[in-house]
């Protein structure tokens, strides 16, 4: 006989059998309602996945199209005519690509300079490939270093950039890489083509001297109405006296040709030079060629000129100042890569010149990327983000209102600074970024718009 305790505990199993029950069905039916929405939601993902794929589509067919119809354009009433090949090559000159129509070049700026490298080579007229093939650099700490190859790459197909420029493996040399590049230029809005230098016989360990280039370059600046200004690289034991005799080189040798960019300072129209790792040399030694008055001073001389140096860490700028410096550039496109190329610094920068009469020139670029060349790198990474990069970098420079823009790069393909004109490389073992969904042009023509809102602010500032 069951007793009422008993039955009472029937009841309450037989009550929490039904509860367990009640919930498995609501949990199996929360799984299926579940599962048909998450089927729901996968097939509106691939609808719009389509949806964008065919979208792209479109636009690299419109794409095609616009450049077909661009590389078909009827050329100008009085087109440019070619610059004389004054250089040895081995080879006839590939055909120039007539896509740009110098009667829609905008006025050229010179307020805004670009930095400009000649030390590319390919078998044609160098005999070999120079820079295109650089190696992988190693890390200086080496047990980080050995998980990299420090291998060179292997052009055409693998080059040492992460994008491929549409010009191919070009050489400097090539008097229609180079009227292309001025066109470029031109067609940006660029006014300086800052040239990175050496003295004669001298270069970087992956290159060739390349000084006989000057003339060439000078007399395609000219006919475009572009101006050239020198960079001086570092090289083996430079010193303050070295540079005095480079300085004198220059002037000598190019003072008297009309696309030497010279400003005005001070009183004076002087050949302006940036001087590239400037902190190499102490402020002391700068001084005693920079400074009036010192024991070899340039100032007042036939040799004097406008000295930018190099701006990295914060105590530069009393060395730059002691130095005898005329003023001071950032250079590094990756922002926040040094205290001086961090963007929200500028304004300290900028303030600090205005104090000291001295030039503040900001460097602006599109992006950062040099794992190509250093692998181990990639917390410097700065991707361009469709151009959102470049501008924000040119609205920080604009924001100080600074006398000159300087921009990081035209063509330093190994950083990935450039804003030369790209292309897609389908490549099995190599991976390139482009600019797609936009035209190989596309930071040209960002840049000219870029320049235009610079120029704009700077007539309206007091």
């Amino acid at each position: 006989m069951i007793s009422r305790r008993s039955l009472r505990s029937l009841r309450l199993i037989s009550a929490c059998i039904f509860i367990a029950f009640i919930i498995g069905c609501y949990l199996a039916l929360r799984s299926l309602t579940k599962e048909e929405t998450r089927k729901d939601d996968d097939f509106k993902r691939l609808q719009a996945l389509q949806k964008e794929s065919l979208k792209k589509l479109a636009e690299l067919k419109a794409a095609k199209l616009r450049l077909n119809q661009t590389l078909k354009r009827v050329p100008t009433n009085q087109p440019i005519p070619k610059l004389k090949n004054l250089l040895r090559g081995k080879a006839e000159k590939r055909p120039l690509i007539e896509r740009y129509n110098a009667s829609t070049f905008p006025q050229p700026s010179y307020d805004v300079h670009a930095f400009y490298y000649p030390w590319y080579g390919n078998p044609q007229f160098n005999g070999k490939y120079l820079h295109w093939n650089h190696p992988r650099l190693p890390h200086w700490d080496k047990k980080i270093g050995k998980r990299f190859s420090t291998q060179e790459h292997v052009p055409p197909d693998d080059i040492g950039a992460s994008f491929y420029p549409e010009l191919g493996c070009y050489s400097s040399r090539d008097p229609s890489a180079i009227e292309i590049h001025m066109q470029q230029l031109r067609t940006a809005g660029i006014g300086v083509l800052v040239l990175s230098w050496y003295p004669p016989d001298r270069s970087d360990e992956n290159g060739a001297p390349s000084d006989d280039l000057v003339p060439l370059l000078l007399d395609a600046c000219q006919k475009y109405n572009l101006k050239l200004a020198f960079h001086s690289e570092p090289y083996k034991n430079r010193s303050e006296m070295t540079f005095v005799n480079d300085l004198k080189y220059i002037v000598d040798t190019y003072g008297n040709h009309p696309a030497l960019y010279r400003y005005h300072h001070k009183g004076r129209e002087l050949p302006l030079v940036y001087l590239y790792d400037s902190y190499l040399t102490t402020s002391r030694a700068w001084a005693r060629i920079l400074k009036k008055n010192a024991p070899h001073s340039i100032r007042g001389t036939k040799y004097d000129a406008v000295v930018i140096g190099l701006y990295v860490e914060q105590k530069h700028n009393n060395d730059l100042l002691v130095g005898g410096f005329d003023g001071f550039y950032t250079y590094f496109a990756a922002n926040k890569f040094s205290f001086a190329s961090r963007w929200m610094n500028w304004r300290f920068l900028a303030k600090f010149a205005k104090q000291n009469s001295m030039i503040f020139i900001p460097s602006v670029g599109p992006g950062y990327d040099d794992i190509k060349v250093r692998p181990w790198n990639g917390l410097n990474t700065h991707l361009r983000r469709d151009g959102e990069y470049y501008k924000d970098s040119f609205a920080a420079a604009m924001n100080q209102t600074p006398p000159v823009i300087s921009i990081t790069s035209f063509n330093e393909w190994h950083e990935g600074t450039q804003i030369e004109s790209a292309i897609p490389k389908p490549s099995r073992s190599h991976r390139y970024f482009d600019y797609l969904p936009n035209d190989p042009d596309y930071y040209l023509t960002l840049t000219r718009q870029l320049i235009e809102k610079f120029t704009t602010r700077k007539a309206l500032s007091p």
